[in-house]
């Protein structure tokens, strides 16, 4: 008799509905219809005779047995992708050139460890620089890949990741917020985060100064940490010695900004295209909260 096993495609389904909470979320994240993961769901469930799911209101939860194979899923689906990466990483080589915002780099490392960890014999290398100056280089070709903050005046790329903008001061110290708002902006075209402060004031009917300037965050932290100023950044720009401000603070709230991968125009290599989904994958899951 042969012994039973799993179908990774139903593990697959059953972890994505876990990750994003539903069933529309995990078949738009796997490009089924929504009947199709459900379909898949109950597969799973008629083969195991076992309920691993149930509805708490609009949301899907797991019943414990579903939690158990859960824990398996995940456990197979990583042995599996192992596995897979290790056959295919000794057919993959070449080099390719990666642009980022300096202030994204804390994104990444990770991704960094984890590219080379499967392709080491491709050479990475990673360039810093404003969004708008990258995506001017990533359309001439001078680079392979680069992930910036999306511009208004240049909008493409592929959306990975969205943000709330939020405004921070240093974590012991902060600035009067009376106006003139003292602020530490970054320079003129660097990015978006400056005019969408200035817009975002402007519409509130508050005024403001510009304390301090600079090209990334390294720059601007060292005034915000003093407390000679506010800034602008996302969560995940947040460092230990900057506090957020919350609605009490009488300041505008902040737009969402978007992270956008963008591809050379030419047919991307092979080590571009799967550094291309490793970003993705790594990024793509924290959007909404952040």
């Amino acid at each position: 008799m042969r012994a039973p096993t799993f179908d990774l495609t139903l593990l697959r389904t059953l972890v994505a509905i876990a990750d994003t909470g539903s069933v529309t979320a995990a078949a738009k994240r796997l490009a089924y219809t929504q009947s199709t993961v459900s379909m898949q769901l109950q597969r799973l469930e008629s083969q195991l005779d076992v309920n691993l799911h149930e509805r708490a209101g609009r949301r899907l939860r797991f019943t414990p047995e579903g939690d158990r194979l859960l824990a398996h899923a995940r456990r197979l689906l990583a042995l599996n992708d192992d596995a897979w990466s290790d056959m295919q990483a000794r057919q993959v080589t070449g080099d390719l050139t990666l642009g980022i915002p300096e202030d994204y780099a804390s994104l990444l490392p990770s991704v960094f460890a984890y590219f080379h960890q499967l392709y080491p014999a491709v050479g990475l290398t990673v360039k810093c620089g404003t969004s708008a100056h990258l995506v001017e280089q990533v359309k001439a070709a001078e680079l392979d890949l680069a992930l910036v903050t999306r511009q208004r005046n240049s909008p493409g790329g592929d959306v990975i990741r969205r943000e709330p903008l939020i405004w921070a001061v240093g974590i012991h110290q902060q600035p009067s917020l009376s106006d003139p708002i003292p602020l530490a902006l970054y320079s003129p075209g660097a990015d978006v985060f400056r005019e969408v402060a200035e817009q975002a004031l402007q519409g509130a009917g508050r005024d403001w100064r510009v304390a301090y300037t600079s090209q990334s965050m390294a720059g601007l932290a060292p005034i915000v940490t003093a407390g000679l100023a506010v800034v602008v950044v996302t969560r995940s720009m947040l460092t230990p010695s900057l506090r957020p401000l919350d609605d009490s603070s009488g300041l505008p709230a902040l737009p969402m900004i978007e992270l956008a991968l963008h591809r050379a125009p030419r047919r991307p290599s092979e080590p571009a295209r799967r550094l291309g989904e490793l970003i993705r994958e790594q990024l793509a899951a924290p959007s909404e909260a952040l």
